[in-house]
């Protein structure tokens, strides 16, 4: 893995020291099946179980180079599959943060917050695991000072545009078979800035729960 984030860096995809220090602390073995765990190291993205994938540590890493994740802030994070993201982020906010993560999947969203926990996460109260659907957001959470979603919609949902504080990012794959990474900031109660990063491909933002 220190191999991988050698070339990340390298090639300008990690370039925050807290995010870089993250990748590094961070295991990616920690998050994938056991069968799986030699390709932890590896750049793709890997199946999880239940249709759902962990994205690939370039992807990652350039999402959260857009969402510039600071100490003691109040992130979202929709989509936490096996936690991997969850826990970057929580390592990133630090004891005086707090990263509330959604998943669809209930199996997932166990196995997130078990993950999550090797690095005692979830016990210090850093990290938080909802089931549920995430287009909704978690309303009674709001305002998020940062909102990431590691799942593709046709578009940014409205309830998460409300629930972003004024001033606050999120970042989010836009799209059919084609997607653009959609970097949002908001400006105003109802005023946007949008910028488009193409060339990605995640799994569909699903409303439904599984259980």
């Amino acid at each position: 893995m220190k191999k991988l984030i050698k070339e990340l860096v390298k090639e300008g995809y990690l370039k925050t020291k807290i995010i870089i220090e993250a990748f590094n602390k961070i295991n990616r073995e920690d998050f994938v099946p056991e069968s799986l765990q030699e390709e932890a190291y590896l750049n793709m993205p890997l199946v999880i179980g239940h249709g759902q994938t962990i994205s690939q540590p370039l992807t990652i890493a350039f999402m959260l180079e857009l969402l510039q994740p600071r100490e003691g802030e109040k992130i979202l994070d929709i989509g936490s599959g096996s936690g991997y993201v969850t826990a970057l982020l929580s390592y990133i906010v630090g004891e005086k943060g707090k990263i509330y993560a959604i998943e669809r999947v209930s199996e997932l969203k166990k196995m997130g917050e078990y993950n999550a926990d090797k690095y005692n996460f979830v016990k210090k109260g850093i990290a938080k695991f909802f089931y549920g659907d995430g287009s909704r957001g978690l309303p009674d959470k709001m305002p998020f000072d940062k909102i990431h979603i590691a799942a593709a919609g046709r578009e940014i949902p409205i309830a998460l545009k409300e629930q972003l504080k004024i001033g606050g990012k999120l970042v989010m794959p836009i799209g059919g078979l084609d997607q653009d990474l959609v970097l949002l900031e908001k400006k105003g109660k109802n005023k946007f800035k949008e910028r488009h990063y193409p060339g990605f491909s995640f799994v569909p933002l699903i409303t439904d729960l599984h259980n």
